[in-house]
């Protein structure tokens, strides 16, 4: 069995991961672990606010008692609102705090895009423009070209944590641009687990989304390759084994 253990602010998408583990249809398990926010709103100052060392190591010892292997702060605001080098800091911070591997939404966008062998991306944010702007100036910090930053003026988590599937539909297609050769919707308050291929069939291109993408970087960091198509192209770059026949949750051996 591999444990991603994730920290989680408050209450909005957390019951995307376990539909993840269900779709992974593996003995893969990423048990939440949720840390405290003082406002909703996704202003800059709350951002920081919520990824501050007090507030994440509060739930490290939780997680390292639950068997985690790797660690991933599952809050793309609350790691790219540090910006790049304070982004990292965090993820070395909470590394030190729990004795394992551990990372971020933020920096799993970034490490998500090279898998991909992509450069150029199209960001389709749910945020407001300042704060989607932040999110671009941390791509491009990371080697990443950001063909286009759209803001959707979404200001809580609550809110983006009611949208739809014609609503993510809509946000993505808004957010898409030609040049783009993969487009990013970088919310983890945003249900996005279950439409991952809907979505990217929609576009052309794939797609990659904060709680997707938190998961896989836990995986990565446990050096666990998994083989899910379900789970959009980011869980399909390496091929199945020989003789597979079930799409889901196949480990795939280097």
């Amino acid at each position: 069995m591999t444990t991603v253990g994730l920290l989680y602010p408050g209450h909005a998408a957390e019951d995307d991961f376990p539909r993840i583990e269900v779709m992974l249809d593996s003995d893969i398990r990423v048990p939440l672990f949720h840390t405290d926010i003082d406002e909703d709103a996704r202003r800059a100052e709350n951002l920081r606010a919520a990824g501050a060392p007090d507030r994440l190591n509060a739930g490290v010892e939780e997680l390292r008692m639950a068997g985690a292997e790797s660690l991933v702060w599952a809050c793309s605001g609350g790691s790219f609102a540090y910006g790049w080098d304070g982004a990292h800091e965090q993820a070395a911070g909470l590394a030190r705090a729990a004795g394992l591997p551990a990372s971020s939404t933020s920096v799993a966008f970034v490490h998500a895009v090279r898998e991909l062998g992509a450069s150029r991306v199209a960001v389709a944010a749910t945020y407001s423009e300042d704060i989607a702007a932040l999110f671009a100036g941390f791509l491009r910090s990371g080697g990443v070209e950001v063909t286009a930053t759209r803001g959707s003026g979404i200001i809580t988590a609550s809110e983006a944590a009611a949208a739809d599937v014609d609503l993510v539909k809509e946000l993505a297609v808004a957010g898409d641009h030609p040049d783009a050769e993969v487009v990013l919707l970088p919310d983890n308050a945003l249900h996005t687990a279950a439409h991952v291929p809907e979505l990217e069939e929609l576009l052309g291109k794939p797609v990659l989304t904060a709680n997707q993408v938190a998961v896989w970087e836990g995986l990565r960091l446990a050096e666990r390759r998994i083989w899910a198509p379900t789970l959009g192209t980011l869980f399909a770059t390496r091929e199945p084994p020989l003789g597979a026949t079930e799409p889901r949750g196949i480990e795939v051996r280097e």
